[in-house]
């Protein structure tokens, strides 16, 4: 991953190749289509195959009040495209001059002398230079005068429909992971740190992390079954996302319990992996009946990490 600040001093070994502009955001299904062709395309053109984005994401400039919360962030985006074959995630932090910049002086400063591209590989709904005036005709117009090659991937159908950022993201606001991670490369995944909570789950025989400092889009409240990854390695993990009304705590937590682990985490970092939405929040009448409830939602947990795994099938879950 590369943070450039100046298209002029690109590395050489950036240059000659094939590149594809975008936000990438959760690097779906569609994205690891088009990748394949950029991927395919740098090869034929003896170049390197790189993605470019900015970060923030333009419309955090442009309209903060419309911009839509991430569904990853930098680092795990760089990783996905890198296992789908790009050689270099280019990253320009965003600023008002390139935003201004016409699609003419996008094309010329950013592709045509910055990464000195032979080819371009892009969807059919591409926009670039200010406002968004610059569209896939005008790429083709551009790239044929440049002598730089332009491929349009079309967008990639699942049950009828695009699959895009946007869908994904109403899926995971909505509880439906199993659905979203479909249309992923990966299993949906957040990050944070292990900050200090009020202990109750060790009272009650389920010691949790409390995620603090989550940066990408949480799933509707309930609990969840994933998988927690931490510096000891991969842990099934049970997840609660909401308040605790059994307690009478309205305070909106995120709590990971991982399966047969016992050390200490606080302050350190934890990565959790999405499986599968088991039930929603309730309030229950006592903590025996609480206990016997997240008895069964561990074993569900233990099943569904088992089924990522070997990727088999999975026994009923408790509801």
């Amino acid at each position: 991953m590369y943070f450039v600040r100046d298209f002029d001093s690109l590395s050489a070994g950036l240059h000659g190749g094939a590149i594809a502009i975008g936000n990438f955001d959760g690097v779906h299904r569609g994205h690891a289509r088009l990748v394949r062709r950029l991927v395919r395309l740098a090869s034929e053109m003896g170049g390197p195959a790189v993605a470019f984005t900015f970060d923030p994401h333009p419309v955090r400039l442009l309209r903060p009040q419309a911009a839509p919360t991430p569904l990853s962030w930098l680092q795990r985006k760089a990783e996905m495209l890198a296992s789908l074959g790009v050689d270099a995630l280019v990253v320009y932090p965003t600023d008002p001059a390139v935003l201004a910049l016409s699609p003419q002086e996008f094309f010329t400063r950013v592709v045509k002398n910055g990464f000195r591209a032979k080819a371009i590989v892009e969807g059919p709904d591409f926009h670039f230079g200010c406002e968004r005036s610059g569209n896939i005709e005008l790429l083709r117009r551009l790239g044929a005068e440049a002598d730089v090659r332009v491929e349009v991937v079309e967008p990639l159908q699942i049950d009828g429909e695009a699959v895009s950022s946007s869908r994904i993201r109403k899926l995971i606001a909505g509880g439906e992971i199993e659905a979203a991670n479909r249309l992923l490369t990966r299993p949906y995944c957040i990050r944070g740190v292990v900050g200090r909570g009020a202990a109750r789950g060790t009272q009650l025989g389920f010691p949790t992390a409390n995620l603090e400092g989550v940066d990408t889009l949480l799933p509707r409240e309930g609990i969840y079954a994933g998988l927690a990854h931490i510096e000891a390695g991969t842990r099934p993990a049970a997840l609660s996302l909401g308040p605790n009304p059994t307690f009478d705590d309205q305070e909106l937590k995120i709590e990971a319990f991982l399966v047969d682990f016992d050390g200490d985490l606080y302050e350190r970092p934890v990565q959790v992996d999405f499986l599968a939405r088991l039930r929603d929040i309730v309030r229950f009448e006592g903590p025996e009946e609480l206990i016997a409830q997240m008895d069964r939602d561990v074993q569900a947990v233990r099943c569904l990490a088992e089924r990522a795994r070997r990727k088999t099938g999975c026994p009923g879950r408790s509801e």
